[in-house]
């Protein structure tokens, strides 16, 4: 126990929690698996007390999934229950199902409705029900109609708290309000300014409202023209204005334009960061449910689709090479020098369809720009084969002594990265005018394109030049 106690005290700051690498520091790691495991609840709650609630998740999720509902248990009331909103969904679903309702219950009442809503999204709704039977109805019925909204909208991401008042109001009264008033939330940013049919017509920063007289109108200081979202709007949608007009907050209003709730940029940097993550996956071919966390048998089976679409793709490349099999028997340096055709072409390809899918989700690429990226980028592939062929094309010949060798691997490559640097922007183009995600299935296309034209044209010219 003396020794557990020793470990914490020396990683019991936010610094020393974390290593030069920010990941958790195994040490803090083990010594509160130590602590979890002899039933020391009070040094368990000196430690996790200061905690962030994002370290608290993070903490969470390194944890055995039955230590993490020990920890919680153990940290009792003192435990921040905003660390629940930073877990990711494989953690937070194992957690739902594993924690008491009463538990989570509790938790639902200290969070914001959006926070709140994530908990239990994905549960049964019998076990929703079970839950929200634990709250009061002013919490259910906020809860419920955020439930109501799918999944990856404005109205599934706000939240329902937010200050709102008349045009008419003073800022002395606005100010008054927001001292005395008990039901509004914590922390915000701006101020929405209403009509008696609670129609938004106007904001306003709170720093205005502290920088003006108390006599003066709501009305005279708020702005009219703002950003503002519906609640059908998708989050990647509002992700891209919240980046491009450097929003803080957004209101969200109904189909009768009637202000239902706000987005705040902490939240939306969660969907960017999300949107990001997708891509990546996509690109690698993984699925977005999957996380480090998942089963050996989830993650097999989230990867199989793409590995087997792969396969089918690496038989159509091997079935090119089978017409030139007796071109390749007469000259073994053909089986040698293959492979680095189509090495080079699925390295450039991947190279820019990489940049392509990101320009596509960042909206700086589209029909506007399409010609003159897809020119620029044929360019490119085209001098990058001309560089690369007169490498290889040098050492092929110092290698098997063979001038005709040399300009054919150096002709193939010039032909494959050209064909690369094509496919690599023309594919996703393709796939996001057919409103297919590029960031999914760009890659096994892309490859397949450079595989084939690779084994293609090297040996076909090989065919005809050296046979």
């Amino acid at each position: 126990m003396k020794g557990i106690r020793a470990a914490m005290a020396a990683t019991g700051t936010e610094k020393d929690i974390r290593d030069e690498w920010g990941s958790l520091s195994p040490d803090f790691l083990a010594a509160m698996q130590g602590a979890l495991g002899a039933g020391d609840t009070e040094t368990l709650r000196r430690e996790a007390k200061d905690l962030h609630a994002a370290d608290l998740a993070d903490l969470i999720a390194a944890l055995e999934p039955d230590e993490r509902v020990s920890l919680i248990s153990a940290l009792g009331r003192s435990f921040d229950v905003e660390a629940l909103a930073e877990l990711d969904e494989a953690v937070r679903d194992q957690l739902m199902e594993a924690l008491p309702a009463d538990v989570i219950a509790s938790a639902i009442r200290k969070l914001d409705t959006d926070d709140a809503a994530y908990l239990i999204e994905d549960l049964d709704r019998a076990d929703q029900e079970e839950i929200l039977a634990r709250i009061s109805r002013k919490h259910r019925a906020a809860l419920n109609r955020a439930l109501e909204y799918p999944e990856g909208t404005a109205g599934r991401l706000m939240q329902t708290e937010f200050v709102a008042v008349p045009e008419f109001w003073t800022i002395g009264k606005t100010i008054d309000h927001m001292r005395n008033e008990k039901e509004l939330p914590d922390d915000f940013i701006e101020i929405y300014v209403i009509n008696p049919s609670f129609h938004l017509v106007g904001v306003v920063p709170v720093s205005r409202i502290l920088r003006n007289r108390r006599d003066r109108k709501v009305a005279d200081i708020m702005e009219r023209e703002q950003t503002t979202f519906q609640v059908l709007d998708e989050e990647e949608d509002i992700a891209f204005k919240f980046k491009q007009y450097n929003l803080v907050s957004a209101a969200v209003v109904d189909a009768d334009q009637r202000l239902v709730g706000v987005l705040t940029v902490d939240d939306i940097v969660d969907v960017i960061q999300d949107e990001a993550e997708e891509d990546i996956l996509h690109l690698g071919g993984v699925t977005t449910e999957e996380t480090i966390n998942d089963t050996v048998w989830t993650t097999t089976r989230s990867r199989f689709a793409w590995r087997l679409l792969n396969l089918f793709t690496a038989i159509l490349a091997s079935w090119v090479i089978s017409f030139f099999d007796a071109t390749i028997s007469q000259m073994v340096a053909l089986a040698v020098l293959m492979p680095i055709v189509a090495s080079m072409g699925g390295n450039a390809g991947t190279q820019t369809m990489t940049v392509a899918v990101r320009a596509l989700a960042m909206r700086e690429l589209g029909p506007f720009n399409a010609l003159k990226v897809t020119l620029r980028e044929c360019a490119s592939g085209l001098l990058s084969g001309l560089i690369f062929a007169l490498l290889i094309g040098t050492m092929a010949f110092w290698w098997f002594g063979s001038d005709r060798l040399g300009l054919i691997i150096g002709a193939a490559m010039i032909i494959n990265l050209f064909a690369a640097a094509l496919a690599g922007i023309l594919v996703p183009l393709a796939l996001d005018y057919f409103d297919i995600d590029p960031a999914i299935a760009s890659g096994v296309f892309v490859t397949t394109v450079t595989d084939v034209v690779g084994f293609f044209a090297f040996l076909g010219l090989a065919a005809l030049w050296l046979v």
